[in-house]
């Protein structure tokens, strides 16, 4: 996903004093979020996620003897507005490490300005371009979301599956419409399929019918729009009002309710996309998810809410293995509480992990999306979910791994 507004939220961390192994200042995480811009709609419901992570970690102790602290700002679903907003959460607010930014373009412009250059590491629950891959962030960037590789060859299989061997791409001008629509094109045309047209646009400048016209001219069986909710949104109404397509993919940018609430449900049945997913019954997946019931009411339907509280679990389980709230020393233990091998530790368990740290035992983090495994990019694999509008909801068809 790309393009989103800024958010920073402190998480503050008193540690034990005397104690030299142990950092000499509190630890505070500075997270990036969306509350205006492209991405807004997805900003209060990832708040609440990494406000749900902060108060289970401070109802178990805290990190390092003390609580964690929260606060928030807005990077207008910009890159800009995420560098500044980062500057001043690294320099004001003294803060160890990030949680996003959520959107790609942010996230390239954090590590490359902020996160590296001043030593602080960062995890992102929702950037998925793949050029993230090839950022030299000196492994200070982390995310725990599938990389728009994955989810291109996820969305090809889904439209093999709905019988579209043609396709049209209508993608945002952005690094996530430009990977993604790649990523697309190579895995779709692996098996058999065609991409006709490849139209980009300029995000808050959708929607015209020279676009979705251009996409049509082709005769494509269906249009992939790859965008944020609003242009997303825009780009499907004009080709419904036009005429120029029925049947239609969506990216996981608009896995979003008001997508549906705008276009209208009676038009979009059968409309499907492909989203990084954990099965419905796993055990993280259901701890998270009462959690979260339990303190704001029903998880809505939009994407990476469980990868976003995940990340808040890995930097202050990796502050307590590492005994300080030093930026390189937390990059460097990240890998050792993730995998598969030793104790498992999941959402609720932090007074556990704790323990066993101080035992000095091996843990690892199975979390709300599952266990982790950071690739040499700090980059992870997963599973996707088929989903799909019917009577205008989001209903999941079915949990695969992707063939790249």
């Amino acid at each position: 996903m790309n393009g989103l507004p800024l958010a920073a939220v402190l998480f503050g961390l008193t540690l034990l004093a005397g104690d030299p192994a142990k950092a000499a200042g509190p630890m505070k995480i500075g997270a990036i979020l969306s509350q205006t811009g492209a991405l807004a709609d997805y900003g209060p419901a990832t708040a609440n996620a990494i406000a749900l992570a902060v108060a289970e970690i401070n109802s178990a102790g805290g990190v390092l003897g003390a609580p964690l602290a929260e606060a928030t700002a807005d990077d207008r679903s910009e890159a800009q507005g995420a560098v500044a907003a980062s500057q001043r959460l690294a320099g004001t607010d003294k803060v160890s490490a990030f949680v996003g930014p959520m959107s790609s373009a942010a996230f390239l412009a954090v590590a490359s300005t902020v996160a590296a250059p001043q030593g602080l590491p960062m995890i992102s629950g929702s950037a998925t371009a793949t050029m993230i891959d090839s950022l030299d962030s000196k492994g200070f960037a982390f995310r725990t979301v599938p990389s728009d590789l994955q989810q291109g060859a996820a969305l090809a299989q889904v439209a093999h599956d709905k019988g579209y061997r043609t396709v049209a791409i209508a993608a945002v001008n952005t690094d996530y419409g430009k990977g993604l629509a790649q990523s697309f094109t190579s895995s779709f045309t692996k098996i058999g399929g065609k991409v006709t047209a490849t139209v980009p646009f300029e995000a808050k400048q959708a929607g015209s019918h020279d676009e979705v016209q251009k996409a049509a001219a082709g005769h494509a069986d269906a249009l992939l729009v790859i965008a944020y909710p609003a242009d997303g949104a825009t780009q499907v109404k004009a080709a419904l009002d036009g005429g120029f397509f029925n049947k239609f993919l969506l990216s996981d940018g608009l896995l979003d309710p008001n997508v549906i609430e705008t276009v209208g449900g009676q038009f979009l049945d059968g409309v499907a996309g492909a989203t990084a997913a954990t099965a419905a019954d796993s055990e993280g997946r259901k701890t998270f998810e009462k959690a979260y019931a339990a303190k704001f009411g029903a998880i809505p339907p939009v994407p990476y809410l469980d990868r976003t509280y995940d990340a808040v679990w890995l930097l202050a389980l990796a502050a307590e293995k590492a005994k300080s709230t030093e930026g390189a020393k937390i990059r460097d233990v990240l890998r050792d509480i993730t995998g598969d091998s030793g104790e498992k530790i999941g959402p609720s368990d932090f007074a556990k992990a704790k323990q066993l740290i101080a035992q000095g035992k091996k843990i690892y983090y199975s979390g709300a999306a599952g266990p982790y495994v950071f690739d040499a990019h700090g980059g992870v694999t997963g599973t996707f979910a088929h989903w799909q509008i019917q009577d205008g909801k989001f209903d999941t068809v079915r949990l695969f791994t992707p063939k790249l």
